[in-house]
């Protein structure tokens, strides 16, 4: 009996891991603001299979998936790890943590927050070199964008309004409409961003 129950059980847990590889690759799509037809680019798998993958109404080949962990800067070891058997303890090392650069290529944002909230908390840890300048699109309606800056000094544009803030100092601002960050001055910048989404539009 063990073994003609041995496929079945092996069915499952194939089932579970692309289930888990689905909802990983979403979050990180997600994470980077890409649509399915840009990560379809970006990684040469079709968008068809990467939207049945997300829907975990396929199992994905090890090609697929090591193209796919390429485009999201994301080791294959860590796209396979099942939420079943992640420790109490997760450490992400430097090399696991995806990297966005501004289009100007002076600020960098290693996104340091937990995938699993991407969709309504995301963090970030931003390096910048003097002058580098990050413009934005607008966020979901009522999301709110908060810049604690550690060193050097960042300006936030928004709606017209300017505001500086220099180490110690936290701005925070709607962002569910164009925002403009800039590193000022000619010292590098260091802050942590945390963009909180879908919340309470501010007065």
């Amino acid at each position: 009996m063990q073994d003609k129950d041995k496929p079945r059980e092996m069915d499952a847990g194939a089932v579970a891991l692309s289930g888990q590889l689905g909802k990983t690759i979403q979050r990180l799509r997600k994470a980077y603001n890409l649509s399915l037809s840009e990560l379809a680019e970006q990684s040469g798998v079709a968008k068809s299979i990467i939207s049945q993958i997300e829907r975990n109404e396929t199992n994905p080949t090890l090609a697929t998936i090591w193209r796919l962990s390429q485009a999201l800067d994301v080791s294959i070891e860590r796209f396979l790890v099942s939420s079943e058997e992640e420790p109490f303890i997760e450490k992400a090392s430097k090399g696991d943590t995806p990297i966005l650069v501004s289009d100007d290529g002076k600020m960098r944002l290693a996104i340091v927050g937990w995938l699993k909230t991407v969709e309504w908390l995301q963090w970030y840890d931003v390096q910048a070199e003097p002058g580098a300048v990050l413009d934005s699109d607008a966020h979901q309606r009522g999301s709110v964008e908060n810049l604690s800056v550690i060193s050097g000094a960042f300006e936030v544009e928004v709606g017209g309004v300017t505001e500086v803030a220099r180490a110690g100092e936290t701005l925070r601002y709607r962002c569910d409409r164009q925002h403009i960050i800039r590193c000022i001055g000619d010292q590098p910048g260091h802050a942590t961003m945390v963009v909180i989404l879908k919340a309470a539009v501010m007065d």
